[in-house]
């Protein structure tokens, strides 16, 4: 029988018109005794662990899964995330479901919508009526709190009044700003708003301007306006920045304690040509056994943010590094970051190791973690390491230790990226297209990334080591922050299958690795190859952090963690405070436990995601501005995603996606199959299909929109007219304006290289 507490949340939260509270006023309304307060928070913790209750961003408790499915049999309301359409109407995914089981989403129509916004929590009530296939309908009763209330747009003045048009497509229409000329705003300038009221299908917004970013298409602007549409931290805190500088107070590289010296071992550091981060350096040498033995050294960066401190705090609350073009915005104070955690050669450094012992196969037979002091031998950037090896003899810039190790580090790692593809790793073939940017932030070009064997050395050695301590941590039964990939639905593999049997490729055992590895090896060099990759892509889940044991379907690992960059991602401090703790059994590395450390591990999954979208916007951004001089121009395309109004494309050569509405394919009727992933002619047969080649042009720019619009010139198959991009057009880059080329079509309806490392 439930505690007193817990029967009192249940019933209170699950009732009807509940609005969600923190825990002090909700422990006040349910009548809880001061001396009872810290019992009662310790339920609440205990109900959100187990998925009963849920917590906003805010602190504010919620119906969770074990709630929410007594309050959808029984009629009442619910609570759960906004996504609008295009359209107006939208769809909320209640907390704690699962988005890929059936009509899970509540429909809200656009007159039952209120003041909501994508991203919003929002109480809803269901409706008595369901739409076909028997999905619930809603009425969103209030918003419970806000995705945002801060928007970036442009500034413009009609009749005497000041408006704001908000970038993106969330708002269709303007919203007021009352009086013109606040804080100096000059009509045609970028602005940052705070919403006062929310725009209705009734009644538009209003909000008052907080900054002025400048001239809209000015060099700098656009970086400006991601950093603020995103919320993301710049500056950081005087306090953080007077700890940091204490801390370079501390180094000592003549005499340190409690450290293994491997201060006259050889160690490298392979990274980017531009890095400045370096946090992993490589050891390695074979004893007369035959043995490998493996030295992972990862700058030890719990050192000098130690927990509760305020570089712990704003760490924590960055998540991670994020890595826009030409801009680096760091978790750490750089004197951190890229001094005096960063493993520059020649200068001792401190660092937590994982020593891994293999066997001549590569089967590891020991392990163990240690503190030490390194000093690097000798930097490389990833283009100078494969000319060494493969022309050793012409290596006259390094020492035979140095070259000695290198091919070492070949060697087992190619023996170790065997094994793992033989277990059932999967690796998907997309390509990557590196913007060319100059001084100015414009772009001029782009080029493909090519990763060679030199990416694959250091990419098996990352994942070894967090492997090892994943492994490590949990044969000891701690509950720690994991790197979880789960399986991919049954349903969506099961529309993958039936996708590749339709493209020639049948697959018996859709939901084994192997056969999915061999499908992935067999298409590599075919046409149809990349339909497949990006059909597969499309049915995966995104990795996750998360203390649930739940596995790392792409590596086919059952035990993973991320903890070889620490400079750059909180999650994986907090494995190194816990690795060790439990190394020299001190409890001042201790991490959080159960509620807490879910909620950790949700927020850095939620800090990375945030990171990825405003760098694709970033990018989105400086892509349309250097299309929206070559209107009408062609170039070679693929097609990565198909819907019932079109197909979307990419660009082969300048990485720019762009919608072919189907209003614009005039040659025929085209139907939609969602399975197949592809519209057909209904008269000509005539199939588009995911991954297809196509050669489109560009037919319209709306930057603030952020919308291309792209026009079919050559179906798929080879076409007779390539060239390595769009042609030149020779025209001068000039102001961005908000839209430019044909309006054929209804609306659309939907820096630096980087260490890509530890999935």
């Amino acid at each position: 029988m439930p505690l007193p507490i817990e029967q009192l949340l249940r019933d209170y939260i699950s009732r009807p018109g509940y609005k969600p509270e923190k825990a002090k006023p909700l422990a006040k309304a349910l009548g809880i005794k001061k001396q009872r307060f810290e019992e009662f928070k310790e339920k609440v913790d205990q109900l959100v662990a187990a998925g009963t209750l849920g917590r906003t961003e805010s602190g504010k408790i919620i119906a969770g899964k074990g709630l929410l499915k007594g309050a959808a049999s029984s009629g009442r309301q619910i609570v759960g995330t906004l996504k609008r359409t295009a359209a107006g109407d939208g769809f909320v995914l209640p907390q704690g479901a699962n988005r890929e089981h059936h009509n899970v989403e509540i429909f809200i129509d656009s007159s039952q919508m209120r003041d909501a916004q994508t991203g919003d929590t929002v109480l809803v009530e269901f409706m008595a009526e369901r739409m076909g296939g028997g999905r619930r309908m809603g009425r969103i009763v209030e918003v419970v709190e806000r995705a945002s209330t801060t928007f970036v747009g442009v500034y413009y003045e009609d009749d005497g009044q000041a408006w704001v048009m908000i970038d993106g497509k969330q708002f269709a229409d303007p919203v007021w700003l009352g009086d013109p000329g606040a804080k100096g705003a000059q009509p045609e300038d970028k602005v940052v708003i705070d919403m006062v009221r929310f725009p209705t299908p009734h009644r538009h917004g209003e909000a008052v301007i907080t900054q002025v970013l400048g001239a809209r298409g000015e060099p700098g602007v656009d970086l400006l306006t991601i950093i603020h549409e995103f919320g993301l931290p710049t500056e950081f805190p005087e306090a953080v920045l007077a700890e940091a500088r204490e801390k370079a107070l501390t180094i000592d590289e003549e005499v340190f304690v409690d450290r293994e010296d491997l201060t006259n071992e050889t160690i490298i550091t392979i990274d980017p040509v531009d890095a400045r981060d370096f946090d992993d350096a490589i050891s390695l040498h074979r004893t007369d056994d035959g043995h490998w033995h493996l030295g992972v050294h990862i700058a030890d960066v719990s050192y000098f943010v130690t927990p509760g401190s305020p570089l712990d705090v704003e760490a924590k609350r960055r998540g991670n590094s994020v890595y826009l073009p030409r801009h680096v915005i760091p978790m750490l104070p750089e004197v951190i970051s890229n001094s005096l955690a960063s493993l520059q050669a020649d200068h001792v450094r401190y660092t937590l190791s994982a020593f891994i012992e293999y066997s001549p196969e590569g089967i590891p037979v020991h392990t163990r973690f240690a503190r030490t002091a390194i000093k690097v031998k000798q930097r490389f950037a990833y283009e100078q390491v494969m000319p060494i090896i493969n022309n050793p003899k012409k290596a006259t810039d390094v020492s035979d230790e140095v070259l000695k190790l290198l091919l070492d580090m070949f060697e087992l790692a190619m023996i170790l990226r065997k094994r793992r593809f033989a277990k059932g790793a999967l690796e998907l073939s997309m390509g990557d297209i590196e913007l060319e940017i100059d001084k100015e932030g414009r772009v001029t070009g782009a080029h493909e990334e090519h990763d060679d064997e030199s990416h694959q050395i250091i990419e098996e050695f990352m994942l070894a080591a967090n492997v090892a301590v994943a492994t490590f941590l949990d044969d000891r039964g701690d509950e720690f922050v994991r790197r979880v990939h789960a399986d991919p639905s049954e349903m969506k593999m099961k529309a993958f299958g039936e996708f590749a049997a339709s493209v020639g490729h049948p697959v018996k055992q859709v939901q084994s690795r192997k056969e999915l590895q061999a499908l992935l090896e067999k298409v590599r060099p075919l046409p149809e190859g990349r339909a497949v990759n990006y059909a597969l892509l499309r049915s995966l889940k995104q990795a996750v952090y998360s203390p649930e044991v739940a596995g790392h379907y792409a590596l086919a690992e059952d035990q993973y963690a991320h903890f070889t960059s620490p400079i750059r991602r909180y999650p994986d401090l907090l494995i190194h405070r816990q690795l060790i703790g439990r190394i020299t059994g001190t409890r001042t590395y201790s991490v959080p436990r159960g509620a807490e450390l879910a909620q950790v591990a949700q927020h850095c999954s939620d800090t990375e995601r945030r990171a990825e979208q405003a760098e694709r916007e970033l990018k989105k951004i400086k892509l349309l501005e250097y299309l929206y001089e070559r209107i009408s121009e062609e170039f070679d395309a693929t097609v990565t995603g198909v819907d019932r109004y079109g197909f979307f494309c990419r660009g082969n050569t300048m990485p720019a996606e762009g919608l072919v509405h189907i209003t614009t394919l005039r040659d025929d009727i085209y139907d939609y199959d969602r399975a197949g992933h592809c519209l057909t002619g209904r008269r000509s047969g005539r199939t588009i299909r995911l991954g297809d080649p196509v050669r489109v042009a560009v037919a319209r720019v709306d930057i603030d929109r952020r919308e291309l619009d792209l026009r079919l010139v050559e179906g798929p198959g080879p076409s007779t007219r390539r060239s390595s991009g769009p042609k030149k057009s020779g025209s001068k880059p000039g102001r961005p304006r908000p839209s430019k080329g044909s309006n054929s079509g209804p609306p659309r309806e939907k820096g630096r290289a980087r260490k890509r490392r530890g999935h």
